[in-house]
């Protein structure tokens, strides 16, 4: 006699959950390549420096657009077969726009549903290095305070701790156990990857502040166990690797096995493939590095980058009492219709004070 399953709906997705889970933990790191996977990538960095969702774009397609600039935070998703007959891979991708102004945002894409497949992507316009420390220590703090209060959050039915906790894991297998600087580094939360833009223009920096921007950029991301790429939108080679990067992390695709740390040319290191001793110590160009009083490796290398590009006064720090008149939300069509109808509203303001006087006057 054929045995009858009781088993309700909960307790078979239950039980399908923990499998799953099970699976995803294991020490190998094998995946099934007949499951569907979801992942998704949070881009953020400086104010216009390229459209992230444009380089997305090329990655499914051809199209040749002109960057558009994203208002506040803008949401797609692309999909990747992994073989014929199989489930699509589906990647969720967010982008933050206006620099560090809106970083609130970030609550919105990094949930505790999607935390343990999270990864996150910060364009750093290299142009402008007097605002490249504090954009990128603005936004990471916004993303890691995000990631922590996620993780604290009480646990839902039928979900395991670990399972928050994947991609911490993975983040900290980035060094082998026997790397030197496994204890001196201090690992983003989640994947992590630093795009430096604008490469077309910082080439023709002074070569010795490129080499200062190199080498901090590069502790940067050694110390966040973050992968580096320089690249620009005038470069199909460069814009082809950097896919290449991205793709690796929507997809879980090979990002390449290629390393410059040239400081002449577009740096390109995987995360774990940089060493503090290949870095060296901070570049000390007219500082004496004692005279810094720095509280640890960190704020050393942000006091010697500061020296050499002091960090520039930004107005986006400063609150709009009005949204509609910030320059990133500008509509031509709509402006010009909002700028007469305010017009009409003054002119008609001023009519009735002269009807309200006249009326005073009479009696």
């Amino acid at each position: 006699m054929p045995k009858i399953n009781t088993d309700t709906l909960w307790e078979v997705a239950a039980a399908e959950l923990r499998t799953r889970e099970s699976r995803t933990g294991d020490d190998d790191g094998e995946e099934d390549s007949t499951a569907l996977c979801e992942r998704t990538v949070l881009f953020m960095g400086s104010k216009a420096g390229f459209s992230v969702l444009n380089l997305m774009y090329s990655i499914f397609d051809s199209r040749d657009e002109a960057p558009k600039p994203t208002l506040a935070l803008e949401y797609t998703f692309g999909r990747r077969a992994k073989g014929h007959n199989t489930p699509k891979d589906i990647a969720h991708l967010w982008e933050l726009g206006g620099g560090t102004s809106l970083s609130d945002l970030v609550q919105i894409p990094i949930t505790p549903l999607n935390i343990s497949s999270m990864s996150v992507v910060l364009v750093l316009d290299l142009s402008k290095p007097g605002f490249l420390w504090s954009t990128m220590e603005k936004l990471l703090q916004a993303a890691v305070n995000q990631v922590e209060k996620v993780c604290a959050l009480p646990q839902r039915p039928g979900e395991s701790k670990t399972s928050r906790l994947q991609n911490q894991s993975t983040v900290l297998r980035i060094l082998p156990k026997d790397h030197p600087d496994r204890e001196l580094i201090s690992p983003f939360p989640v994947p992590l990857l630093l795009i430096g833009s604008k490469f077309n223009i910082f080439q023709d920096f002074e070569s010795e502040k490129r080499k200062v921007i190199c080498k901090t950029l590069r502790f940067l991301a050694h110390y966040y166990g973050a992968s580096l790429i320089f690249t620009s939108s005038k470069s199909e080679t460069m814009m082809s690797k950097t896919r290449s990067f991205v793709s690796h992390l929507a997809f879980g695709t090979e990002k390449g096995k290629s390393i410059s740390t040239d400081p002449s040319k577009p740096l390109i290191i995987p995360a774990g493939m940089d060493s503090l001793s290949q870095i060296g110590s901070p570049p000390t160009i007219d500082v004496d590095i004692g005279t810094l009083h720095a509280r640890n490796p960190l704020d050393l290398w942000k006091k010697v980058f500061e020296r050499v590009f002091p960090p520039e006064s930004t107005k986006e720090h400063k609150e709009l009492k009005d949204p509609a008149k910030d320059s990133q939300y500008s509509e031509p069509l709509i402006d010009s219709m909002r700028a007469q109808k305010d017009q009409e509203l003054e002119q008609y303001k001023r009519e009735q004070a002269k009807s309200w006087k006249g009326l005073a006057l009479e009696t």
